[in-house]
């Protein structure tokens, strides 16, 4: 069995670590040059950077940022947010990133998926997938407790479109594309630190053979296990559990090795 990962993520926007509640709200956490610093010398596995607003507000990601960033970790490190083409990759891993991560762009241009494999290997593409919980039943609220559930949606366009698109049909779609990791959010669970969905992670992670990295809703150390277990997820990200200090990484391996989950 592969050891599980635990990746702490910066969201960034406008040079700055934020956090949200469903993708709203965004509060101040810091620095993302000093909470990268700190993050590897907890013991995380890999670390994400997403320029979350880039996509929304059609602007490159700062490629001096993801240097300064790179610079201070020696951990894999991932970049996404306003990723397009080859040329925006190819200057991101050149920037230091080791793989990129792409929701917009895979959606509206799949053949980058790709060509980004071919070009750079299937290692370095991470396809992002933001899903919304779909109801049905109840036309005004997609997040009513009304009706029955029928699937998620996938949203671009930093959770601002629904594409119509099914995300566990799109994760399939993706891993054929050349997809080497699916970064699957929640964004019902997104900052509510409730646990992650389960029901989706699963979903994703029975439908493909990459690794699933779940995403969205951390609040308790055993929503992690009930991820990796449960939703069978092959990674775990968190922010705003690890940005405000509630607990660290090592915190978590510890947790997880004494439930029996091997972790790296």
């Amino acid at each position: 069995m592969l050891a599980k990962r635990i990746i702490p993520c910066l969201d960034v926007d406008r040079g700055r670590v934020v956090k949200g509640i469903r993708f709203l709200s965004l509060v101040d956490a810091g620095d993302p040059v000093e909470q990268a610093k700190r993050y590897d010398a907890e013991g995380a596995d890999e670390l994400t950077f997403l320029d979350i607003t880039a996509s929304s507000d059609r602007r490159a990601i700062v490629s001096e940022l993801v240097r300064r960033v790179a610079d201070e970790v020696f951990i894999p490190f991932t970049v996404g947010g306003g990723l397009g083409t080859l040329e925006d990759i190819r200057a991101v891993l050149r920037a230091g990133a080791d793989k990129v991560t792409l929701n917009t762009a895979a959606v509206e241009h799949p053949e980058v998926i790709g060509a980004g494999a071919e070009t750079f290997g299937s290692q370095c593409m991470v396809v992002a997938i933001d899903a919304r919980r779909r109801v049905t039943g109840d036309s005004s609220s997609s997040s009513s407790s009304n009706g029955a559930t029928s699937g998620w949606d996938v949203f671009t366009h930093g959770g601002r479109r629904n594409t119509g698109l099914d995300a566990v049909e799109w994760a399939a779609r993706a891993e054929q594309l050349g997809a080497g990791e699916i970064l699957l959010t929640s964004m019902d669970a997104d900052g509510t630190r409730d646990g992650f969905d389960l029901e989706l992670t699963r979903a994703v992670a029975d439908a493909v053979r990459v690794p699933v990295i779940a995403s969205g809703g951390a609040g308790r150390l055993e929503h992690f296990y009930d991820a990796l277990t449960v939703g069978r997820a092959s990674a775990v990200l968190a922010a705003s559990l690890f940005h405000f200090g509630e607990h660290k990484v090592s915190e978590v391996k510890q947790y997880l090795r004494g439930r029996g989950v091997v972790v790296r």
